[in-house]
């Protein structure tokens, strides 16, 4: 719970994003984000445990990233209630234009869904006792919002502000330049008066300050060299694969990464002096080394960091 409002975050393992339930004073509670696909029925079972016997009044999406998102389907399906996205993606999402959306680009799995309404930045939503601003928040995705609780102190940061960093700069994966986009995000974090944040992934903490400088030191790494961050998306994005599918043989799990266009756009861009599957061997090697994976033989796979 949060003082001062009714708040509680259900935090999940690292695949799937929080679940955040905000009461909204008229005995229901909203749904901020709702984890990844294959997840949807645990999702499903503990929001309704979580819920106590209230209503589920709307669903809320930071952004539509599909580890925040892929449990949109199963609970619209459920409860039948308003979805809210931020507007970047909206059009994209109502026609589920996959050229727009990130998950065929990621070789990620999310159900179609269907957005309701608009979460719109610069906008204010009266939930219960709380006042929550909705702030854009781009630099990880050029569309993602946060949602700020002015009385309290409380944001709700998703990918923008992590305990220890941020979430990949989706958009310079694309040359598309986004990091000063990440550092004005972080310095609206830093001039607003937060005393709690609840991330998308990993537990909510109160240090603002000490998170913020690790967020400022990884961005200046990155921004000095722009290499370094491919890379860590390129490990990231194999991760991310390897906690939905646990274990895969090398042979299928190169075949997953040589067509997934964002992992052969990254080697293209940055690592095509040696051939893909040589350098999607040294990505998967440095998880190894790093305790993120197990490779026994020919098989890969996950393990918990």
């Amino acid at each position: 719970m949060s003082p001062g409002i009714d708040l509680s975050v259900i935090e999940r393992g690292w695949l799937s994003s929080n679940n955040i339930l905000i009461g909204d004073g008229e005995g229901g509670a909203v749904l901020v984000d709702t984890g990844y696909s294959t997840h949807a029925p645990q999702t499903l079972a503990l929001v309704q445990s979580a819920l106590r016997g209230r209503a589920l009044s709307k669903i809320f999406n930071t952004h539509l990233h599909s580890d925040h998102c892929g449990g949109n389907a199963e609970l619209q399906r459920h409860f039948a209630v308003p979805l809210l996205v931020p507007p970047g993606q909206f059009d994209a999402a109502q026609a589920w234009d996959e050229s727009r959306l990130s998950y065929q680009a990621t070789g990620q799995t999310c159900e179609r869904f269907h957005p309701d309404q608009m979460l719109v930045p610069g906008s204010t939503i009266q939930l219960g006792q709380g006042l929550w601003h909705v702030l854009a928040a781009p630099g990880h995705d050029p569309d993602a919002v946060m949602l700020f609780e002015s009385n309290s102190g409380t944001l709700i940061s998703a990918d923008a502000l992590w305990e220890r960093g941020f979430g990949i700069v989706f958009p310079e994966l694309d040359g598309v330049a986004a990091f000063d986009e990440v550092e004005a995000t972080l310095d609206l974090i830093d001039g607003l008066p937060v005393t709690r944040v609840i991330p998308g992934h990993g537990a909510a903490f109160n240090d603002v300050k000490r998170a913020l400088e690790e967020a400022r030191r990884r961005l200046q790494g990155f921004k000095r060299d722009p290499v370094k961050h491919a890379r860590y998306a390129a490990k990231a994005l194999l991760k991310f694969h390897l906690i939905e599918v646990r274990e895969q043989r090398l042979a299928a799990l190169q075949t997953w990464a040589a067509d997934t266009p964002v992992h052969r756009m990254l080697w293209a861009r940055h690592f095509s002096q040696i051939p893909l599957e040589a350098w999607t061997l040294q990505v998967l090697d440095e998880l190894r080394s790093s305790g993120a994976l197990t490779m026994d033989a020919d098989l890969i796979r996950d393990a918990v960091v």
